[in-house]
């Protein structure tokens, strides 16, 4: 194998949630998913390490589709990238949404859908994924993944697991 066993990964997820043969900058995200690959998942309340922990069976997941053979990943923490994939996966077992859609509704959600990378401000990318992983967006959850407009409970002090139950309920899907 040429390539970096990591830079192979990255691809294997891109591939999960993006159209990877399209040419077009004003089209694709490869910029946006590196950089919510390059940065860890930190979880601040009991229950989403359970996030963490399914991102990080990607991993296993890759192993299996590359073979006994593969060289090992780095024993990094999680990325928001892979806990976000992951995420969508059990998003799409309680729904009859795709993965795919559900990844690009987060991204909606944290306002990134402009962040091709033909218009791509790493800055502002970098202090949302910040807002995300920190809990800094506001009470009801916008700047977060599941805005809500009607809820009793900090959103910043509920696991990512029951944000996403709330949020379906309130969106009747």
């Amino acid at each position: 194998m040429d390539e970096p066993i990591e830079e192979v990964y990255f691809r294997w997820l891109c591939a999960k949630v993006h159209q990877v043969d399209n040419p077009t900058p004003t089209l694709t995200y490869w910029k946006l998913l590196r950089q919510l690959h390059n940065v860890e998942f930190v979880w601040l309340l009991s229950g989403d390490d359970n996030r963490a922990a399914d991102g990080l069976d990607l991993r296993i997941e890759f192993y299996h589709f590359m073979g006994d053979q593969t060289p090992q990943l780095e024993p990094l923490g999680c990325s928001v990238l892979e806990m976000l994939i992951a995420l969508t996966k059990h998003a799409e077992f309680d729904t009859a949404i795709p993965a795919k859609d559900w990844f690009w509704k987060f991204i909606e959600s944290l306002d990134l859908l402009d962040q091709t990378d033909g218009n791509y401000y790493s800055n502002r990318v970098i202090n949302t994924i910040d807002r995300f992983i920190w809990r800094t967006y506001s009470f009801d959850g916008h700047g977060g993944l599941f805005p809500l407009r009607n809820t009793d409970k900090d959103q910043r002090k509920v696991e990512i697991w029951y944000q996403f139950c709330e949020y379906l309920t309130e969106q009747d899907i």
